[in-house]
């Protein structure tokens, strides 16, 4: 009798789909080799970890010679701050398509390990890179697209639009009537606490998020202050992020920013993330210097976005599951 495991060494992606990778990749180094944006490799390990209390990175070990020994190495989440060291330099316009990882990442749409595209714009702001995005999208995703046009829809209207109150200005009272309102099985801890942030992020993943980007591309803009990640603030009452994030069907495909270039900003924002991370019993990491040191030189006006490669093969090829557009998933490595 043949062991029930006997498959496992087989891909769970077909060859079809396998193929449609690679002409996806081709088409996206085609778009970029054509307006004149350098692909750039950064290093997979880095000395820092992300902040980000939303992200774990898995932690690795250095044994070996020149090097201290025992060195403890993390494996990016993003190639984000060394392709901003790259921009610092003076690379210029730069796109790279890259494995990263996160850790406690596993489910229909997500795996630990997956590819990524990133890429920087001298001289865009959030607006012109939305457009640049549309156009290498919509191409690639044609025949998935009813609509042509793509929707833009600030963070504000969107919430108006689906869930009927204003994000800015809501309490905590009024995020939890309307996740009554939609049905919406509260987590028992988040009733104990006085975060708006916390319910909006509630709202947005368990009503707003399903009903964007149908049949055609959305791009949901102007996040609130308290999003902003590595995005600048646009001034105004209240000041709202310079970010971001791209869908369809539901799915989010890429999250983009006006990047901060304030070194002591950036500062500030880790330490922030730091103490959030502190405050959760999650594990200190090590801050990135090398960014800071890279902002404190100068980075040149510039808009950047990251786009989930693996989602945009699901969309493309109308898998159901992540694993169905991979060779070999975690559960396959």
């Amino acid at each position: 009798m043949k062991n029930k495991s006997s498959g496992i060494w087989r891909p769970a992606a077909t060859l079809e789909v396998l193929k449609l990778r690679a002409r996806l990749l081709e088409q996206i180094r085609t778009f970029f080799s054509a307006r004149g944006v350098l692909e750039v490799e950064t290093p997979v390990l880095s000395t820092a970890a992300t902040t980000d209390p939303a992200l774990a990175s898995f932690v690795t070990r250095y044994t070996g010679p020149r090097f201290p020994h025992g060195q403890t190495l993390y494996l990016h989440t993003s190639p984000e701050f060394p392709m901003k060291r790259l921009l610092a330099a003076g690379s210029g316009s730069i796109y790279q398509i890259c494995k990263v990882f996160r850790d406690g990442e596993s489910g229909r749409r997500h795996n630990p390990e997956f590819t990524l595209l990133e890429w920087y714009r001298l001289g865009f702001d959030q607006h012109r890179l939305m457009t640049e995005t549309a156009e290498l999208v919509m191409p690639l995703l044609a025949s998935m697209l009813k609509l042509d046009a793509p929707e833009r829809l600030t963070y504000r209207e969107a919430f108006q639009r689906h869930v009927e109150i204003d994000p800015h200005t809501s309490t905590v009272a009024d995020y939890m009537m309307a996740a009554k309102r939609h049905n919406i099985d509260i987590p028992k801890d988040l009733l104990a606490r006085n975060d708006t942030a916390a319910w909006r992020d509630l709202l947005l993943t368990h009503v707003v998020e399903s009903k964007l980007g149908q049949g055609r591309l959305t791009f949901l803009y102007d996040y609130p202050a308290s999003q902003a990640s590595l995005a600048r603030l646009q001034p105004g009452n209240p000041p709202l992020a310079a970010r971001f994030e791209l869908y369809l069907n539901g799915i989010e495909l890429a999250n983009g920013f006006h990047e901060l270039s304030d070194a002591k900003e950036q500062r500030l924002r880790f330490d922030q993330q730091l103490h959030v991370r502190a405050a959760d019993g999650m594990p200190a990491v090590t801050v990135d210097e090398r960014l800071l040191l890279a902002l404190e030189h100068g980075l040149p006006n510039c808009s950047g976005v990251a786009l989930g490669f693996d989602r945009l093969v699901m969309i493309a090829s109308g898998a159901r599951a992540i694993e169905e557009v991979m060779a070999f998933s975690i559960d396959r490595a």
